[in-house]
Formats: C-alpha cells, structure tokens, sequence
C-alpha cells in the first residue's frame, strides 16, 4: 500500500511540474498590425507562460522581446528575428514609412537589441535578420523538450496610449 501511496504522490508531482511551467512558441510569424500584437503579448506577459522562439518572429512579432519579460524569452537554434521600420500605405496605396510608428516600434525593444539594429543603420524599409550566435548570445538557449501551444490573438481590446490609438489600424507590419 505505501508503495502505491508513493507511486500516486510522484505521478502527482510530475503532472503539477507540467503545469506550472507552461509556455507558448512562436514560429513562422511574419507579423501583422501593431496593435493586434500589442494586445496579444499584454494577455501573454499577464499570463505568466515563458515564450519559445523557433522559427521565423518578424515585423510586429518582434514586440515580443519588449512586452515579455527577457527572463520568460527563450530562443532555439532556429530562431530568426526579422526588423523593419513600420508602414503605412500612402495616398497612392504604395508602402510608405511611418517614422513615428518606428520609433515608438523602436523604443520597445530592449537595449542590447537596439544597440544591435543601430550598428546596422537602424530600422529601414529592408529587413534586418537576427539569428544564430548573436541572437543567443543575447536570449537563453531553449530546449524543445517542452510542450507549447500556438498562441492565439487577443480578442479583447485593451487599453493602449494615445500614440499606439493613432497608429492603429493604419499599420499592416
């Protein structure tokens, strides 16, 4: 009976550890509104779950490395970050820098990051690639042998500033 009892409280403890280290792994995203992704890593910083980067994270994806905190972000050989200034589609419908959605983009990212967008002329309409070496060199290693789950978007809008307002729903990346 003991054995079982032991049996029981291990099985326990192995199902509790799962839980309580629960994360969500980015992959092939290409980004989207700024807005949009905003919202989702507020509901994600909240959450508490770690964030494993593997794979492609590009454009607004980037947010992430402001919204969460840098002890939560892990990055596997695979991950590439990819940053870009921010746009809007002109009068004429072609993409057109928006400089002030660029550096509030610009002003979330954390320092080492900055450092490392400015050595390389700064965010411009072409795309700057973070990967290998200097990418973890910045970020934890992070091991596939955990379980993650596909994040989803917020669907609830959340309270932003008057510039991240302005800037919505005009920006695409």
């Amino acid at each position: 009976m003991k054995f079982l009892t032991g049996l029981l409280a291990a099985f326990l403890l192995i199902a509790g550890m799962g839980a309580s280290h629960a994360v969500v792994r980015i992959a092939d995203d290409r980004g989207g509104r700024i807005g949009t992704y905003v919202d989702k890593y507020q509901d994600l910083r909240q959450s508490g779950e770690t964030v494993i980067i593997d794979g492609l994270c590009a454009s607004a994806c980037t947010i992430v490395l402001g919204a969460i905190p840098h002890d939560r972000i892990c990055v596997t050989s695979s991950a590439t970050l990819g940053f870009h200034a921010a746009w809007d589609f002109g009068s004429n419908g072609r993409a057109v820098t928006n400089s002030e959605a660029t550096q509030m983009l610009y002003a979330m990212y954390p320092s080492q990051v900055r450092r490392w967008i400015n050595q390389r002329g700064g965010l411009t309409p072409h795309m700057l690639f973070l990967k290998g070496r200097q990418l973890q060199a910045m970020y934890k290693p992070c091991y596939l042998d955990a379980q993650a789950s596909a994040i989803k978007p917020s669907r609830r809008p959340l309270p932003q500033s008057d510039q991240l307002e302005s800037a919505r729903g005009q920006l695409l990346h």
